[in-house]
Parts: C-alpha cells; sequence; structure tokens
C-alpha cells in the first residue's frame, strides 16, 4: 500500500503525474476507465488513489468510483481532480469522503503537497491501528484453576474458526477479556476490536451508532460495524439492544451489508460477531424482550465465563497480576501479597468478580502505608473488626451468638468446610491437609454436615446437598 494510482481518462495527464510522483519517488500505476480502475483496485489496494471526477467512455465516475474505494477500502486516501470543477462537485466529493479537491489545470507543487499530507495522515493512520492492535495481542489470561483451564481450553477451539460466540457469566467476571482474547489469537487479530455496549447506547441514537449515516450537513459518517470491517464486533451485553435495532442486526448476519441512516448505498463487512449477555436469553426470549432468530444467529458457539467464586483458586495469581500492573501503569507499591491475606481473599464474597477484587486491590495499593506485604488488616473491611481486639479474638456474627453451642459449631464447620473447599478449588486432598484432618475423617465430616461437591464451570465446588435449606451465618 506504497503506491499511488492515478486515474484520468486523458492519457497525457495521468503520464505526466505518474512520472512527476516517480521522480519524487514514489511507485505508481494508471488507468484510464472506470473498468481498468477497479481492476487494479481488486488486484491490490494502493497506498492513495489521484481520481478524476470525468472519466470519458467510462461507466462510473469518479464520484461513483470513490463510493466503492469508501466502502471497501475506507483506509485509501483519495485526492478528487476535475477540470470542471465547481463548489457543489467539489462539497460533493469531500462528504463522499475524498481527502481534498483539486481543480485542473493544477499546480504541481500544490498536488505534491496534497500527497505528501495525505499519505502521512494514512501512515498514521495505521500506526495508529497497529498500536491498537498490539495492545489486543497484549491481552492476558490469568489464572490456572480447573475452570480457568476449561475456559481457555474453550476459548482456544474458537480462535481459529470465524463462528459466532456468545459468552455468558456475571457482571464483571471477564467476558470482554475472554471476546479479546479470542480476537488476539485469531487470523482477523490484525482487524479491529469494536465494542457495542449495548446498555450504554441511548436507544434511539443505537442505529446510527451502529449503522453509521449520511447527510448533506455532515457527509459520511462510518457507524461501529463499520469501523469493525475485517475484524470483529463485541456486542456487550446484548440483551440490551433495543428490539427494532436487533431485527437489522439479524439482517446485517444473514447480508454481511447494511445502509447508513439517511443513506441509499449498500456497505458491505466482513465481520466475526461475538456477544455476551449476563441474562437469561431464554427468559428475555420467553417475555418477548430478544428475538429468537437472533439468539440462534449469535448463539452458534455458546461459552459460559465462571465467576469469580467459582475459581477462587485463581485470586492469589490475579491479585499479584493485578498488584504488578498497578506498579507498572501508575507507579502504585509493588507489594508481595501475604500468605493470610491470600487465604482471606479467597474466602470473601465476590458479588462484582474479578473487577471487583481490581478495584479492591486498587484501593489497597492507594490507601495502604509502606511497601511490605498486604496483610489481612489492609484490606477493606478488616481494619474495623481487628481494631481494639486481641490477636487471638474472634468477631461472631449476630446469627451465631442467638444458637445454642451445637448449632452454633455445626454451622461454623460447615461454612468453614465449605469456604476451604472452594478456595482449593474442591481439592479435597489440598483441603484436609490445610484444616489438619486425615481424608477420610473430613470426608465423614463432610457427609455429617450434608456437604458434597459437584461440578461446575470445569472446577469442583462445596454446596449444600439440600441448596434450599442451605444456612447463612451473614447478619
Amino acid at each position: 500500500m506504497n503506491d499511488i494510482l492515478v486515474v484520468d481518462d486523458e492519457r497525457d495527464i495521468r503520464e505526466l503525474i505518474c512520472d512527476i510522483l516517480r521522480d519524487e519517488g514514489y511507485a505508481t500505476r494508471m488507468a484510464g476507465t472506470s473498468d481498468a480502475c477497479m481492476a487494479e483496485l481488486n488486484r491490490a489496494a494502493p497506498g492513495l488513489m489521484i481520481l478524476d471526477i470525468w472519466l470519458k467512455d467510462s461507466k462510473m465516475d469518479g464520484i461513483d468510483i470513490l463510493g466503492h474505494v469508501k466502502r471497501d477500502n475506507p483506509d485509501v486516501p483519495v485526492v478528487i481532480i476535475s477540470g470542471h470543477g465547481n463548489i457543489e462537485i467539489a462539497v460533493a466529493a469531500i462528504r463522499q469522503g475524498a481527502y481534498d479537491f483539486i481543480e485542473k489545470p493544477f499546480n504541481i507543487d500544490q498536488l505534491l503537497v496534497v500527497i505528501r499530507r495525505a499519505m502521512e495522515a494514512s501512515r498514521l493512520r495505521r500506526e495508529n491501528a497497529s498500536l491498537r492492535r498490539q495492545d489486543l495481542r497484549e491481552v492476558q489470561m490469568i489464572g490456572s484453576g480447573a475452570a480457568f483451564r476449561a475456559l481457555k481450553s474453550n476459548l482456544d477451539k474458537v480462535t481459529k474458526s470465524n463462528g459466532r460466540v456468545m459468552l455468558t457469566g456475571a457482571p464483571g467476571s471477564g467476558k470482554e477479556v475472554a471476546a479479546r482474547y479470542v480476537h488476539a489469537q485469531s487470523s482477523r487479530a490484525d482487524g479491529p476490536f469494536v465494542v457495542v455496549s449495548s446498555a450504554s447506547i441511548q436507544p434511539d441514537e443505537m442505529e446510527v451508532k451502529l449503522f453509521g449515516r449520511e447527510s448533506a450537513e455532515r457527509g459520511v459518517e462510518q457507524g461501529l460495524l463499520e469501523q469493525a470491517h475485517g475484524g470483529v464486533v463485541y456486542f456487550d451485553e446484548v440483551a440490551d439492544m433495543p428490539l427494532g435495532t436487533q431485527s437489522k442486526i439479524l439482517r446485517v448476519l444473514v447480508d454481511q451489508s447494511f445502509t447508513r441512516v439517511g443513506g441509499t448505498t449498500k456497505v458491505r463487512v466482513d465481520l466475526r460477531v461475538i456477544s455476551s449477555t449476563s441474562r437469561d436469553l431464554a427468559e428475555e426470549i420467553a417475555q418477548g424482550r430478544f428475538r429468537e432468530e437472533l439468539f440462534h444467529r449469535l448463539n452458534v458457539v455458546p461459552i459460559d465465563v465462571p465467576s469469580l467464586e467459582d475459581r477462587r483458586d485463581d485470586i492469589p495469581e490475579l491479585a499479584r497480576h493485578f498488584i504488578a500492573e498497578f506498579n507498572r501503569e501508575q507507579g502504585l507499591p509493588n507489594r508481595a501479597l501475604g500468605q493470610d491475606a491470600a487465604t482471606l481473599l479467597q474466602t470473601m464474597r465476590w458479588p462484582g468478580n474479578v473487577r471487583q477484587l481490581r478495584n479492591m486491590i486498587e484501593r489497597v495499593l492507594i490507601l495502604g502505608e509502606g511497601n511490605g506485604p498486604v496483610q489481612p488488616s489492609d484490606l477493606p473491611g478488616q481494619v474495623e473488626a481487628t481494631q481494639g481486639a486481641d490477636d487471638d479474638a474472634m468477631s461472631l456474627s449476630s446469627r451465631l451468638t442467638t444458637l445454642p453451642l451445637r448449632e452454633a459449631r455445626e454451622l461454623f464447620e460447615r461454612q468453614y468446610l465449605m469456604a476451604q473447599i472452594n478456595r482449593f478449588g474442591g481439592n479435597i486432598s489440598r483441603t484436609a491437609s490445610f484444616v489438619a484432618m486425615e481424608r477420610s475423617a473430613l470426608h465423614r465430616k463432610l457427609k455429617s454436615l450434608g456437604i458434597v461437591t459437584t461440578s461446575k464451570s470445569g472446577a469442583r465446588i462445596a454446596q449444600m446437598e439440600d441448596e434450599d435449606t442451605e444456612p447463612d451465618i451473614e447478619d
């Protein structure tokens, strides 16, 4: 994409321009008709086009060709030249996406200045896109537990295909990270990754944001789908998409084309679609809030992203990763994670999932004192619980204090052992070692307490045999 394609029906002019450009060190190609121009474009996209408006003995004029170029090769800058120039033609060309308009007979120095600026602008856009893609390639999937390995195995299977993927999971569990990982490992890694935040875009703005707009005042405005051409479009929380937009997205998935708002020309796109949702789409369909046809189009490969509570064995590794990340990006202290703090993190509740853990680590590093290892007292909510207490003191919940000793002990043992089993990813041997019990004795204790382990998201978790009667020691 470093050569210049000169399109003009006058042979003398196109040869003159090419001679001058070659003297300036540019590689050139020529075309005298619209058919020859389209053949050159199909052979290889140029770095820049110099395009005459009026093309004798051609099926298309320069404005028609400009529309094709901006649709299929939007990154190629186009300089329009014309011997019949007027304000209306110039405005129409700029609205269609031309870089500049020069009237014949043109000044060679002026033409060269415009070409240099257009080539430099194109180079900067490519460099920016390359930097963005480099950031995407650096997407890291952090973890080593069973649930994480199962997730990563599923993601690796879909990276080599072009199939549509539906990521399900609770908010904050890392669905966008998973989507970016698929993109970065796929054959589309050099293409864009465009996020459509269905929940944050106002319903009356959704179609303009997605499909773009054509208007006399603003010309052509690319939408998110057009920006994602050649790469991946990620529909975040797709259940929040308005019903009217859902039907149009369904048509895009079928045709791989759409019309901008206010426009009449079909825009073709080459997209891979990855979607995510934290809702039950079957229920959304039953309530008439989501189109069943769209669900089946998007849900080709469903992948569940486990919650943080289903991958507690990854919490210390994630916490250390966030500490290093905040040190690198914000200069916050690169503190070690103390073993007691890591244990406490593994037994805490995480309704906000990985996002909540990341925010907590950032808060600890900002508000913490010193550069020593992170201790339990550094964690939010733990300082108040330990202030004024002896080292061996224990804060009891109000529920425990209302029960007789036997019932309180059984309730505590049940909750304690479930927390430890989940902390170790369902590994009974590691749990028995930590709680200092023989494995056979632990099995007997679990049976007496009604605790069973089941498989969820590729990992083993502890739960009550009858979940409807599961006790809770929280206030």
